[in-house]
């Protein structure tokens, strides 16, 4: 779970209702709670219980980043749907569900960081681990496998509208508008993935969103859930490994294998459609996502310096201008301009 804030003994009247009516709190009861850090979507404590620590989350209306960026609180909805759904194909990939109501609050088991660190604090510090890596890519295959052109699961998270405005818009098409020159391949890619309508989608695998637990990868804050396309999961993620070739180029070689193990871990597990083409998919799709993260409305934050920002943008251009044919093309034109 994310680090926590300071103290506070008071809790929104909304939340102290929640836990009254779940009866995870007595009627006058006032648990002390603390607010904890790194969320930019939703508000999240930590609330200690007689029987323990639990974590409440509640989405926020407005994104707290730089750009204007809005979304619908009911996404918290279809995340805690999203982690039911695939703690049944994958038991301890997400924290368990303790309640929840249908305005987007929800309570789940607290995972503590001494026994659950998050993945990215570890890539930070230079620790690549291949293995870890195609653990995470063989879990989630294993969510997509389960629930390929199933209609059941297609009609309970047909969240087209919302995995627009807060992934398709965001990132390819704030991009697009940046970059004129591009704007029609960043708009067919956004098109494309939406009209790809394939698996229960958790849309942000990303390394703040993963911790390292005893029994495996567990899979945070799936807010994006959607039925869709496979190809962004996995293109999401691997973007992230990229992109933290940046931020600590002592591990780039590391950093690129856990990009081959997890991408391998993931393809193997592919039953819907051949792994090649979605291999081709992911390539096309990856590119775009990388130039998203230094010009679209959510910019990584640890790429501080422009030459930094320019080596991305050099990468990412060159491959919408030209579309690789597959992951390891790509692999090679990144291995290439980091220099591993």
């Amino acid at each position: 779970m994310p680090q926590a804030g300071s103290a506070s003994d008071s809790l929104p009247d909304a939340v102290l209702a929640f836990l009254r009516a779940a009866s995870l709190i007595a009627a006058q009861e006032r648990p002390r709670a603390v607010p904890l850090a790194g969320g930019v979507s939703s508000d999240i404590w930590r609330i200690e219980l007689a029987a323990g620590p639990v974590c409440v989350k509640r989405a926020l209306p407005r994104l707290r980043v730089a750009q204007r960026w809005e979304a619908p609180v009911e996404r918290n909805v279809y995340e805690r749907r999203w982690m039911q759904t695939a703690t049944a194909i994958v038991p301890g990939i997400a924290p368990r569900v303790l309640a929840y109501d249908d305005a987007g609050m929800f309570a789940m088991e607290y995972l503590d960081a001494s026994r659950y660190p998050v993945w990215k604090a570890a890539l930070h510090a230079g620790r690549a681990d291949p293995a870890f890596a195609r653990q995470v890519g063989a879990r989630l295959v294993r969510v997509h496998a389960a629930t390929a052109d199933d209609a059941r699961i297609a009609a309970q998270f047909a969240t087209d509208a919302s995995f627009h405005a807060i992934r398709l818009e965001p990132y390819l098409l704030a991009t697009a508008a940046r970059h004129a020159d591009l704007a029609p391949c960043l708009e067919a890619l956004a098109a494309r993935t939406a009209a790809t309508r394939r698996v229960l989608v958790h849309g942000d695998v990303s390394p703040k969103n993963i911790l390292a637990g005893p029994q495996g990868p567990v899979l945070l804050d799936a807010e994006c859930a959607w039925y869709g396309d496979p190809a962004f999961d996995l293109a999401f993620c691997l973007n992230h490994l990229l992109l933290k070739c940046l931020w600590t180029p002592s591990a780039a070689r590391g950093f690129l294998a856990c990009f081959d193990a997890l991408a391998a871990g993931y393809l193997a597990g592919v039953s819907w459609e051949t792994g090649g083409a979605l291999d081709a998919r992911v390539a096309t799709l990856l590119p775009g996502l990388l130039l998203a993260r230094v010009d679209g409305k959510s910019p990584v934050e640890y790429l501080t310096r422009e030459a930094e920002r320019a080596r991305v943008r050099r990468v990412a251009r060159a491959l919408l201008a030209q579309p690789p044919d597959g992951l390891a093309a790509l692999r090679s034109a990144w291995a290439q301009e980091v220099g591993a």
